[in-house]
């Protein structure tokens, strides 16, 4: 005999819990924000307010090519301006496979658990033929990027100077206003990309392996008298030896070159990013080196000098723009190029002609 089966009235029946619909919520909203249209005060104000979203959306007005943007972009930028420079900027180098990724993780992670807000700007290389970019450091950095005082945003570096992000050293400033004190600035470790970024950074790390034959003589003497201090990455396992050998060579080839300005002896140290070692006496190294140059005023003047430099550069890229842009300028070009590859014109008339026309 089957026994019927007695429910209360008051019992809960089994449906969608309550963190699923607070979850759905949440997706909307942050889809909502995405899809409207924001006035360039609700995005300074978002920013200001450290809104992610704003801030992304933001960065990507400003690395539009699209004229349109560009008046927001700039009333954007100046409208962020005075909440800027609150930061310690870093660079970081080092060739592909030299774990540049797994570092900045580590070193960001550890920055937010002592109570930092870090941005990392990660430029992706470009194809050169599709014009496509990898933009995989989201990938590369899970943990990173699931820090809610870490913001990670991967750039195409396009055709841009060195590989870097057409608008990075704006980004840099938004970041600033978001309320982010450490920036760190990625570079794709090829090309004159590092010459790009010591030239809006305020610490420049070259990141290098040991055993790879590269210690002294595959080094590229501009990125050494750069550096302010080199990381011997992977020093891990049966690594750890060969790193403490490249540690003390690259020291003796630091002590060849003259000193730098800031009066600042570049240091060497091994760490394991994967290990987590070695990370901690990094942050330690970059702190030494901004407390010395705060206290002999170099700080604040560098960043004078790069204002004065960014000045220039803005000048030549948007002449270079205007130029290629001009109507008049579009159509000889095609004929004077026609002319140079027949041998009826030399490349230094045509070019000439050209700018006259300008």
């Amino acid at each position: 005999m089957n026994k019927k089966k007695h429910t209360s009235a008051l019992s809960e029946k089994e449906g969608v819990s309550i963190s699923e619909i607070t979850n759905k919520n949440a997706i909307a909203n942050i889809r909502s924000k995405r899809r409207k249209e924001w006035s360039a005060d609700q995005l300074v104000n978002g920013i200001i307010n450290r809104d992610k979203v704003a801030l992304s959306k933001a960065i990507t007005i400003i690395e539009s090519k699209s004229i349109k943007h560009a008046k927001k972009a700039a009333q954007i930028i100046q409208k962020c301006l005075p909440h800027a420079n609150q930061s310690i900027r870093i660079g970081i180098t080092g060739v592909p496979g030299v774990g540049k990724s797994t570092f900045i993780e580590s070193l960001g992670k550890y920055l937010t658990s002592i109570g930092k807000r870090v941005a990392v700007l990660a430029v992706d290389p470009s194809s050169s033929l599709s014009g496509g970019s990898i933009l995989g450091d989201k990938t590369r950095m899970e943990e990173l990027v699931k820090d809610d005082h870490a913001f990670i945003r991967p750039s195409a570096s396009g055709e841009s100077l060195g590989g870097v992000a057409r608008k990075t050293r704006e980004t840099i400033m938004l970041c600033e206003a978001g309320g982010y004190d450490t920036i760190i600035v990625e570079t794709v470790g090829v090309g004159q990309s590092e010459t790009a970024v010591h030239s809006m950074v305020d610490f420049f790390l070259l990141l290098k392996l040991a055993g790879a034959g590269d210690e002294l003589q595959g080094i590229k003497r501009g990125i050494m008298e750069m550096a302010d201090a080199i990381v011997i990455n992977k020093a891990d396992g049966d690594n750890i030896k060969p790193a403490r050998r490249a540690k003390t060579e690259f020291t003796r080839a630091l002590h060849l070159y003259p000193p730098k300005q800031n009066n600042w002896i570049p240091k060497v140290t091994i760490a394991s990013a994967l290990k987590n070692s070695g990370i901690k006496e990094s942050w330690e190294l970059i702190e030494s080196y901004v407390k010395t140059c705060k206290e002999n005023n170099y700080f604040d003047q560098h960043r004078i000098e790069q204002n004065k430099y960014w000045l220039i550069q803005t000048i030549d890229e948007q002449l270079k723009n205007r130029f290629y842009e001009h109507p008049e300028v579009k159509d000889a070009l095609k004929k004077q190029i026609k002319a140079v590859s027949n041998n009826e014109i030399t490349p230094f008339e045509a070019a000439y002609y050209l700018l006259e026309l300008y």
